[in-house]
């Protein structure tokens, strides 16, 4: 299980950073959040959660305003025309371990997320301070560089800002400049069905201009069926897809394991011996301490799942 909201922002307090919360309705995308932050100073950002052809992943937090060119940012990094597409929904959840519209360079502070690259805007230096999701899209928070910074060099990452909108010649007398970036382990994750890759894969030879108006903040972006049709599709039995977020019996697994595997570790010869008869009201505030944040974040991720399937349902019926 992942970080919580509550987790990451204890993280912070202990690192002694500054930051501020603004508690507002779930939301998918920059437009919605500007709704209740717009009026603050400061830069909203956006962020993509991209794959390239070796199953190597990359976060990209930008400013809502900066325009990121797949295909120049794809040569920039030494991956050819082509080399990033948007990454799969289920890696959201194995790799970064967020549903949808929670990706932010807090993500990264997973174990699971350690190999997944990071490019920050530099355009986020120039702000006041900078707006992100803290795991969750129904808050917000508000944080200045340096702390972001103190951040992730806390979870061991080195934060690397890059003028996003730079069109920079790729050629033989003129390297990738950015190609240092590009993570050396790739993460195995078996590719969709065909079925799911036609409304996110990006072929090749397609240019995919990314803009404040067509991006959500941290959401996969769709690609035209047209486009899947160049995707070859693999055989069904090679695919285990990861229990869906939509899955209720999962949650009810996951909610009955934690509290039996609290309760068990609870119950003991010497905690008998140690409490007697009030053992049982020590259990019960043992599991109510533990298993809070635990229980909120499922809630959060069921929450933040229906809401996405209700948003792209209706987008879909328009």
């Amino acid at each position: 299980m992942g970080y919580s909201k509550d987790q990451l922002l204890d993280r912070l307090k202990e690192l002694e950073i500054d930051f501020a919360r603004y508690d507002h309705p779930v939301v998918l995308t920059v437009e919605a959040q500007e709704k209740y932050i717009g009026h603050l100073k400061g830069g909203i950002s956006k962020n993509l959660f991209l794959k390239d052809k070796k199953h190597r992943f990359y976060v990209v937090s930008a400013l809502s305003g900066t325009t990121v060119d797949l295909k120049v940012l794809s040569q920039r990094l030494g991956l050819g025309k082509g080399g990033l597409r948007m990454a799969p929904e289920e890696a959201l959840r194995e790799i970064l371990q967020v549903p949808l519209g929670c990706v932010t360079p807090f993500a990264l502070i997973n174990d699971t997320a350690r190999n997944v690259a990071l490019l920050l805007d530099q355009g986020f230096k120039a702000q006041e301070c900078c707006f992100f999701h803290p795991l969750s899209n129904d808050v917000t928070i508000s944080l200045k560089d340096h702390d972001l910074d103190k951040f992730l060099n806390s979870i061991g990452k080195d934060p690397s800002y890059v003028n996003l909108e730079a069109d920079v010649a790729v050629g033989k007398d003129q390297p990738p400049d950015l190609a240092a970036l590009v993570p050396s382990a790739a993460l195995a994750l078996p590719d969709p069905p065909e079925s799911a890759l036609s409304s996110k894969a990006t072929s090749e030879n397609h240019v995919v201009v990314i803009n404040k108006s067509d991006v959500t903040t941290g959401k996969v972006v769709k690609q035209s069926t047209k486009q899947a049709q160049s995707v070859k599709e693999k055989p069904l039995a090679s695919q285990q897809p990861p229990p869906s977020c939509m899955n209720i019996d999962y949650f009810v697994d996951q909610i009955i394991s934690k509290t039996s595997s609290l309760v068990l570790s609870g119950i003991t010869s010497e905690t008998i011996e140690q409490h007697g008869e009030k053992l049982g009201g020590v259990v019960s505030d043992n599991i109510k301490k533990k298993l809070s944040a635990d229980l909120a974040s499922l809630a959060m991720m069921l929450k933040n799942t229906a809401y996405s399937e209700g948003f792209k349902t209706g987008t879909q019926t328009r």
